[in-house]
């Protein structure tokens, strides 16, 4: 796994937002669903926009548990990290990602991803999400 940080400084506190994202990564990989539910608004909402409609909090949990593939080895690659009066936090980043089907063959997808995030009691919780993989290289 690799979570790279840009050329650009960032601050202390985009510093820990990066670092908020690659660890909901890691989580999804391990699959912990307590951990994931946890780092979640209870009012998130969510869009792949590959999908017709935005999904809920539950929808997300379950997006990385169950018959869903798993998570193998990742890199996301930053390219916008803000915070808005300390409270409110986005970060566009890139991602590629190895995908293991139950039984097929490993996949590769890659992508872009929107996180929004609201800081409460000194955490950052994720409000939405938007996204998609790219289209598949032939």
């Amino acid at each position: 796994m690799t979570v790279q940080l840009p050329n650009i400084e960032f601050s202390q506190e985009q510093r820990e937002l990066w670092e908020h994202v690659g660890n909901l990564w890691a989580m999804s990989k391990e699959r912990d669903e307590r951990q994931i539910r946890a780092t979640l608004h209870p009012q998130y909402v969510g869009w792949d926009v590959n999908a017709a409609l935005p999904h809920d909090r539950e929808a997300a949990v379950q997006s990385v548990l169950g018959d869903t593939p798993a998570l193998g080895e990742y890199d996301l690659h930053p390219l916008s990290v803000q915070i808005y009066e300390g409270q409110v936090g986005v970060a566009h980043y890139s991602y590629s990602a190895k995908v293991l089907p139950k039984n097929g063959q490993t996949l590769t997808v890659t992508g872009r991803w929107s996180e929004v995030y609201l800081k409460q009691d000194g955490r950052w919780v994720m409000v939405s999400v938007s996204g998609k993989p790219d289209e598949p290289t032939k």
